[in-house]
């Protein structure tokens, strides 16, 4: 998928960018070339070959650290709540901001 200068220029106005002439023509460039790399990414056979759920894990075993869910602090509600501009119930009152 090549991107034409006409595409740079549709893309800077959605993104409300002035772009000179040079500019426009780095950014073809650089663009064609990410999705030239990504074409050849797609193009790799992956059938059969797991996800890593991390990088580290294609050269060794990884082990995450866990720890045990258990309650750390104590309840401090009414404390948090005194800094309140406006408050009921136990929770913050806002401006509506959306009509």
């Amino acid at each position: 998928m090549a991107l034409t200068s006409h595409d740079i220029d549709r893309i800077a106005n959605l993104a409300r960018l002035e772009l000179s002439t040079t500019e426009s023509e780095r950014m073809l460039t650089q663009l064609n070339g990410f999705f030239g790399i990504v074409e050849k990414m797609q193009a790799v056979d992956t059938s059969g070959i797991q996800p890593l759920a991390h990088p580290v894990a294609a050269i060794q075993d990884v082990v995450l650290r866990l720890r045990d869910d258990v309650v750390s602090e104590c309840n401090n509600r009414e404390a948090n709540m005194q800094n309140a501009p406006a408050a009921d119930k136990g929770m913050f009152l806002v401006p509506k901001v959306i009509e």
